[in-house]
């Protein structure tokens, strides 16, 4: 017999298996128990100091989060780029929609985003 702990959908359990008689077949006792509740992910922390701003800048496409140029507090203008989207071998610059100050950064280096995900806001 041999003793597994599997984790299925964030419940774990104990598993024994036992093996079987030398035709290949394996036997399994399914006694399969969970060992403890499920854990919470923790909550993320916000990745900006303060509160977000009015003006919403969203990812145009699906990708990962390549680059990110502005920082919070700092003044952009319009067009200017913030964030650098990953998507299919190419580098999309998402830009500032307006002139204003960086209020947040709602993504990191890495992160995957969806089409209309909120990158960033200004004030």
């Amino acid at each position: 017999m041999k003793n597994y702990t599997i984790t299925v959908n964030g419940n774990v359990y104990d598993v024994v298996v036992e093996e079987g008689a030398s035709t290949g077949a394996p036997v399994a006792a399914a006694k399969a128990a969970p060992v403890a509740a499920p854990k919470a992910a923790p909550a993320a922390a916000p990745r900006a100091a303060g509160a977000a701003g009015s003006v919403k800048i969203e990812a145009g496409a699906a990708g990962k989060v390549f680059k990110i140029e502005a920082s919070v507090g700092q003044a952009v203008k319009s067009g200017d780029t913030v964030v650098v989207v990953e998507a299919m071998k190419m580098e999309i610059p998402v830009v500032a929609p307006q002139d204003g100050t960086v209020a947040s950064i709602d993504v990191a280096v890495g992160d995957a985003v969806e089409a209309g995900a909120v990158l960033a806001t200004l004030n």
